[in-house]
């Protein structure tokens, strides 16, 4: 490690330790301003023989169970790489190397897995009613007479539980390994859209190393650092598939396109389902170029729906119907030409005269033959 990077962090691990309560929100603000801080911690983390891990480490956790959201967020942004030097160290059997990074995943998993009375978390959303307005609908607009307000609104809101509750872990075994690492990557995509783009690189590139290491795959990328075989959970694969996903729309689209590639790879040996069916379905989903050119950033708009006066209050007819049809149908200026004083029965032939334009005729009351053979086409 160079020394000016030795220093930057030397300088970051004593200030936050005599800073008192009053500064932290302040001092959250300036952290995204020290551009040379992050580069040198992604090297500090790297390195397993670094002096300096252990204190970095111990303070990341400190910084994730301060009450600034901010300070949890700046620790979050590390776990991609965290969790790759974990299980690095874990397939080559070196539980030495990667104690103070074992010790800080089980704190954070720790500390997420309870509320602030220290009682059991559940993670859940709950599916809105159809009964209240929202920016997609309106209630009143539905137009079905089975879907009335009064029979929606005797439906309940539905709470969707996605992470029960987790037991309390103090050390990593083989049974729990990937239980801890699936839950605290699913809380790292639960804050994906904060984190930064050196983060949304490491989790294109941990998911790449992580799925080809040790197969013939990795013979054929840059990085060909001698490394075992990591054993992979699926659970675990369909979370980086989804901070991939994350990531390819927002700035990394060669970077997500290649940990696709990579995780579908290691999918397909191991002929895990999910997956399987979730890499499949993202692939299939992707743009043939990159969206907005080469950042790759893509905004999804959203078409307010319209008000309630906006809406037309026209009954639907067979009438209505007819007349649409009939408007869709014939051009224009065929139309125009059709306007009789008379009452008739106006007859059109949309493929007359050997497919050429479409002719309509009047065939006025005094007029109608009596014969019942339809016309010829």
């Amino acid at each position: 490690m160079l020394g000016p990077e030795k220093g930057v962090v030397e300088e970051w691990l004593s200030e936050f330790k005599t800073l008192p309560e009053t500064q932290i929100p302040s001092y959250a603000g300036s952290l995204s301003l020290k551009k040379s801080l992050v580069p040198a911690l992604y090297r500090v983390i790297q390195d397993p023989n670094s002096e300096l891990l252990e204190p970095v480490c111990h303070q990341l956790f400190e910084l994730y169970r301060s009450s600034e959201e901010r300070l949890r967020r700046f620790t979050l942004q590390f776990l991609p790489e965290l969790l790759w030097v974990y299980l690095r160290a874990t397939a080559s059997r070196d539980r030495q190397s990667n104690g103070c990074i074992e010790a800080l995943l089980l704190g954070i998993y720790n500390l997420e897995i309870v509320d602030k009375e220290g009682n059991g978390k559940l993670l859940s959303f709950t599916i809105p009613s159809l009964s209240k307005p929202s920016i997609y609908h309106e209630p009143s607009s539905l137009g079905s007479i089975a879907l009335t307000e009064g029979a929606l609104s005797h439906h309940d809101l539905i709470r969707v539980v996605y992470s029960g509750l987790h037991p309390q872990r103090e050390t990593f075994t083989a049974q729990n390994r990937f239980e801890v690492l699936a839950f605290l990557m699913l809380c790292y995509n639960s804050a994906v859209v904060y984190m930064p783009s050196s983060s949304y690189q490491s989790v294109c590139r941990i998911s790449s190393r992580l799925c080809v290491c040790g197969f013939p795959r990795q013979q054929q990328k840059l990085w060909r650092e001698p490394c075992n075989r990591v054993v992979l959970d699926p659970e675990f694969m369909v979370q980086m598939l989804t901070a991939v996903y994350h990531a390819i729309y927002n700035g990394e689209w060669d970077l997500g396109r290649e940990a696709l590639d990579d995780i579908l790879y290691r999918a397909q040996l191991e002929l895990y389902t999910q997956p399987l069916l979730v890499a499949n379905a993202m692939k299939n989903s992707l743009p043939a170029t990159a969206p907005d050119g080469s950042r790759g950033r893509k905004i999804l708009q959203v078409e307010v729906t319209p008000t309630v006066s906006r809406i037309s209050r026209t009954a639907v007819t067979a009438a209505s119907i007819r007349r649409h049809r009939w408007k869709r149908e014939v051009p224009a200026h065929t139309r125009s030409q059709c306007r009789f004083k008379k009452p008739f029965v106006l007859v059109f032939f949309p493929k007359y005269n050997n497919g050429k334009e479409g002719r309509c005729f009047s065939l006025s009351h005094s007029h109608t033959p009596r014969s019942r053979h339809p016309l010829p086409l």
